[in-house]
């Protein structure tokens, strides 16, 4: 099948999931304000109670749920493609001649456009209580691409659990769970306190190297923490970045494909 094919084909998913956000906007608009909410309620709230206090830590915190947002392509990809195998959209789709990476990259690409817009929000705001971008326009752009990379790639591993799951209730109940991942990072708070096994924890989950590299792209040097002795993906935030959103696409990719494709069987 030739990429105008694919090309035409996720185009036309892409568009159906535009026009399902539309009409059904209260997921997203849940998962888009939520980080604003933490933001005002963790800025305000515990920042007075932390090591890096009130505008400082809101400068800490912005990056760190920049990065939250990225990693919630799992909840919504698992949501939305177990949603569509249960009501069995995925089986007309399969009876269509159409590609069968049209439709996981259809889903991930529609995910991917609506979570752009959303980050605007949470930047404005996150302007509004402090948080400043004392980078460069490109080390700024660099930090937006990464942001969005990620989100594409947790996006995948959303879309191949909930081809795998098939059930809209046990998706929904299982992505819940995945709000534990920011906590075991460094997004809310820096690493250097915790104890060295949870350190070394935090500083392995991918989100902690997201958030970093987002602090260290848009000039938070006021927000940074010490990094003596973390682990490689935090002392090289940007290439560990790279590597965790590059190794996610790798596997996931496939295995979405196949789990669509082998779901008709």
């Amino acid at each position: 099948m030739s990429s105008t094919t694919i090309a035409y084909d996720s185009g036309a998913v892409l568009a159906r999931h535009l026009q399902r956000i539309k009409h059904a906007p209260g997921v997203v608009i849940l998962t888009q304000t939520m980080p604003i909410t933490m933001l005002l309620f963790f800025g305000y709230v515990f920042g007075s109670a932390l090591a890096v206090p009130g505008e400082q830590y809101r400068a800490y915190l912005v990056p760190g749920l920049l990065a939250a947002t990225a990693a919630g392509g799992i909840m919504t990809g698992m949501f939305q493609s177990s949603q569509d195998a249960q009501r069995g959209v995925m089986d007309r789709f399969r009876t269509m001649p159409m590609s069968r990476v049209a439709v996981p990259f259809g889903q991930t690409a529609a995910d991917l456009l609506t979570t752009a817009a959303g980050l605007v929000p949470l930047l404005l705001v996150g302007l509004a209580v402090g948080w400043r971008i004392e980078g460069g326009v490109l080390e700024t752009l660099g930090a937006l691409g990464l942001l969005l990379l990620f989100r594409f790639a947790t996006t995948w591993v959303g879309v191949y659990l909930g081809l795998l799951i098939g059930n809209e209730e046990a998706a929904g109940q299982l992505g819940s769970t995945t709000f534990v991942l920011p906590l075991l990072s460094n997004a809310y708070i820096p690493t250097d306190g915790m104890p060295g096994w949870l350190r070394t924890t935090a500083e392995w989950n991918p989100i902690s190297a997201l958030a970093t590299a987002v602090r260290d792209l848009c000039g938070n040097a006021g927000a940074a923490t010490d990094t003596a002795g973390a682990a490689w993906p935090v002392t090289h935030p940007v290439a560990g970045s790279m590597l965790w959103s590059l190794a996610l696409l790798v596997l996931f990719v496939p295995l979405a494909v196949r789990q669509y494709a082998n779901n008709g069987e």
